[in-house]
């Protein structure tokens, strides 16, 4: 029996990792179909980032109430998960409880820690379901929080709660059945699982034992297809914080980029090219479809948590108008799914027709925009979507040249008089002859 439930977990661990990593391969697809992207230097500043933002939580702290709740899910997720390496041993070698021997009564004190945070997870996913379900948080109900992304952080927390809640029950009879049964050895009292033993009291040790494994491959088969799950989820995030916040911009929010397209073209003009820096096809002025952005901003996408920080901040959004950051990041990422899907088909992939600047963001969204960098502030792991949005407008400008008329009425100014304003330079001062 212990031989035939080795040889179903380690097939079930096979087909785990295997569709695990064809979405891997999928994902680092789909990121590739981006532009090439060289960050410029200070990994000391990176790896800060990664340690402050991701690892560290630090810009959660900004609303104190939910990041604490997401702490403790996010400190329960690294620390249960170190019992997975024990569920994973005992496994494959058909052993039970393989470190409580080694570690005598620190064993006892692990399970206890774990206990705690599987209770203090459970707790905090049923006050996050609360706030989205019962409370009605604008930011979860916003127009491009459609059925499948409210369905999908439902889902994230019902399941999380159905894995907490198996623990306890395997441990509940795991306790019962020390003592009764040679292939249970001792842990010492756990306070939690201590507490729902009464309900267990009354069942056979066949029965006990039969509750204890059927929760044990619940755990492990849950586990492992959260895993698979998450990579089509927002919950992404989890893994993509901590590449995302090392790639992170770390000029000052107001700066941006300059194109290296027009720089070359100006330095051309000006017979500041060298044989060092030859001059290269313009190609095209900023960004209509996802080829034409960056691969670290099409990592952003796939890091975006959808918990709505930088709409709920965006001075654009807040007056009724149409653009929202989230949905920005959230486009980008249904169009890299749709171009990956159709290669992976064998179809035409960005040649179906259809392009991010026009069939999944609208010129009004991005012309909402004011470039204040709120988004930017608000995101908790350092996504840009504004930087995107400038690169939509570019090709909007430049390319098409289908600006709104009181653009390029200011576009024209600033060619002829060096001034947003339509007067002259030589006028501009007139005001100040009559101050005395």
């Amino acid at each position: 029996m212990a031989i035939a439930q080795q040889i179903l977990f380690l097939i079930t661990l096979a087909v785990a990792g295997y569709f695990i990593g064809k979405r891997v391969k999928r994902l680092r697809a789909n990121i590739q179909l981006g532009k090439p992207f060289s960050p410029m230097g200070e990994p000391a500043a990176r790896l800060r980032n990664v340690l402050l933002v991701a690892f560290g939580q630090q810009k959660m702290f900004k609303r104190f109430l939910p990041a604490f709740f997401h702490l403790l899910i996010y400190v329960g997720f690294l620390i249960i998960n170190v019992e997975v390496l024990e569920f994973i041993i005992d496994g494959l070698a058909g052993t039970h409880r393989i470190f409580a021997p080694f570690l005598g009564s620190f064993y006892t004190v692990l399970m206890n820690v774990f206990e705690f945070l599987a209770v203090a997870v459970l707790v905090a996913c049923v006050v996050f379901l609360l706030r989205r379900n019962v409370a009605h948080l604008p930011r979860f109900w916003s127009a491009e929080m459609t059925r499948w992304p409210r369905l999908d952080a439902n889902l994230i927390l019902g399941i999380e709660i159905v894995l907490m809640l198996a623990i306890l029950t395997m441990n509940a009879a795991d306790q019962l059945l020390q003592g009764q049964h040679p292939h249970y050895p001792a842990t010492g009292k756990l306070f939690f699982s201590s507490m729902a033993k009464p309900l267990f009291d009354g069942l056979s040790v066949s029965a006990l034992v039969a509750l204890e494994r059927g929760a044990w491959w619940f755990h492990i088969v849950g586990i492992l297809g959260f895993s698979v799950y998450v990579t089509y989820s927002k919950h992404l995030h989890i893994f993509m914080a901590f590449p995302n916040t090392y790639f992170a911009k770390l000029e000052a929010k107001g700066h941006i980029n300059n194109m290296p397209v027009v720089t070359r073209e100006v330095k051309s003009m000006l017979g500041l090219e060298t044989a060092a820096s030859p001059a290269a096809e313009p190609g095209r002025f900023g960004a209509k479809d996802i080829h034409d952005l960056s691969w670290n901003q099409l990592m952003a996408a796939y890091t975006c948590t959808e918990c709505g920080r930088c709409t709920s901040e965006c001075p654009a959004n807040l007056t009724g108008k149409k653009l929202s950051p989230r949905k920005i990041m959230m486009d980008v990422r249904d169009r890299m799914e749709d171009v990956g899907a159709s290669l992976e088909k064998g179809g035409p992939g960005l040649n179906d027709g259809k392009t991010l600047l026009g069939d999944y963001i609208t010129k009004e969204e991005i012309n909402a925009c004011t470039s204040c960098n709120a988004c930017v502030e608000a995101c908790p792991v350092l996504i840009n979507p504004l930087e995107i949005i400038l690169e939509l407008r570019r090709y909007q400008a430049m390319e098409e040249s289908s600006s709104p008329a009181q653009w390029n009425a200011m576009f024209q100014n600033v060619e002829t008089n060096f001034a947003p304003w339509k007067f002259s330079a030589s006028d501009r001062f007139n005001w100040a002859k009559e101050i005395k």
